[in-house]
C-alpha cells in the first residue's frame, strides 16, 4: 500500500541578499537626490515631495529610511562630511617630510572646496540655521577628528624636527585652512563683482593657493628659521596682483 503521508516540500530559500542590495540602492538614490535638492534649494525649500520626486520614489520611502525630513538633512550634511574625510584619508601622506605633507594637505582642502560647491552650499544653509541639524548627529565628531589628527601629527613631526613650532593647536591649523579655502570658494561671485578680479580664473585661483601656502607655512614655521627671503612664487603673484590692479583703477576710471 501507498503511504498516503504527504511530502513536505522544502521552503523556497528568501532572497534576502537581493531585497537588501535593493533597499540599499533606493536609500542611497533618495540620498543623492536629496543631497542635490537640499543644494539648490536649502532646507526650508527642499520639500519631501521634490526629493523623492527626483529619486523616482515615494514620500513614505523617505519617512520608512530617514525618519523625517530632518533625519534626511542630517543624513546628507553626514554624507558630505564623510566623502571629503574618505577623499582626505586617500591622500599619500609623509610625515616625516612635514613641509611637504602640510603643502599637501593646503592643496586638498583648498582644492576640494573648489571642486565640490555643493558642499559649501550645504554647510552655508546649516550655518543659517546655526548648526541645530548637524549638532544631532553622532557620526559628525567622527569625522573633523580625523582631520585634526592628521594636522596633529604633521605638526608632532615637523616641531620634532626642529622645523615648526612646539606651542601650536592643530585645530587652530585646521580652522586657518578650512577658513581660507571655504570663504574664498563661499564668495567668490560676490568677491568678483565687489574687487573687480575674476577670482575663478586659473591665475587668480593658483595664486591664492600659493598665498595661503605660504601663510600657513610662515605660521608654523620655527621662530629661529624666520627670514625676510622672498618666496619663490612670489615674483610671479607680484606681478598677477600689479596686472590686476592696473585693470581695476581701468574700470574705475571709465565709470568716471
Amino acid at each position: 500500500m501507498a503511504d498516503s503521508r504527504s511530502i513536505t516540500k522544502p521552503k523556497p530559500q528568501r532572497r534576502t541578499g537581493v531585497r537588501e542590495a535593493a533597499a540599499q540602492a533606493t536609500r542611497d538614490s533618495i540620498l543623492k537626490s536629496a543631497t542635490k535638492v537640499f543644494a539648490k534649494y536649502g532646507y526650508d525649500g527642499g520639500s519631501v515631495e521634490k526629493i523623492s520626486k527626483a529619486a523616482k520614489s515615494y514620500d513614505r520611502m523617505i519617512y520608512y529610511y530617514f525618519g523625517s525630513k530632518e533625519g534626511l538633512f542630517i543624513a546628507v550634511l553626514e554624507g558630505i562630511y564623510q566623502r571629503m574625510d574618505d577623499a582626505e584619508a586617500a591622500i599619500a601622506l609623509d610625515a616625516s617630510r612635514p613641509v611637504e605633507a602640510l603643502t599637501e594637505v593646503i592643496r586638498f582642502v583648498l582644492g576640494y572646496y573648489r571642486k565640490n560647491p555643493e558642499f559649501v552650499t550645504l554647510l552655508n544653509t546649516e550655518n543659517l540655521h546655526k548648526g541645530r541639524h548637524i549638532s544631532k548627529s553622532l557620526r559628525a565628531r567622527e569625522y573633523s577628528s580625523r582631520a585634526v589628527a592628521i594636522i596633529a601629527e604633521i605638526l608632532a613631526s615637523g616641531a620634532g624636527q626642529g622645523l615648526f613650532r612646539k606651542d601650536l593647536v592643530a585645530r587652530d591649523i585646521y580652522l586657518l585652512i578650512a577658513s581660507t579655502g571655504y570663504f574664498y570658494t563661499s564668495n567668490r561671485h560676490t568677491l568678483t563683482a565687489f574687487l573687480g578680479e575674476p577670482l575663478e580664473s586659473p591665475d587668480a585661483i593658483r595664486h591664492w593657493e600659493d598665498f595661503v601656502i605660504e601663510t600657513v607655512l610662515r605660521t608654523v614655521r620655527a621662530d629661529d628659521l624666520q627670514d625676510n627671503n622672498t618666496p619663490p612664487h612670489d615674483e610671479d603673484n607680484t606681478k598677477w596682483q600689479k596686472s590686476r590692479a592696473a585693470e581695476s583703477r581701468a574700470r574705475s576710471s571709465s565709470r568716471t
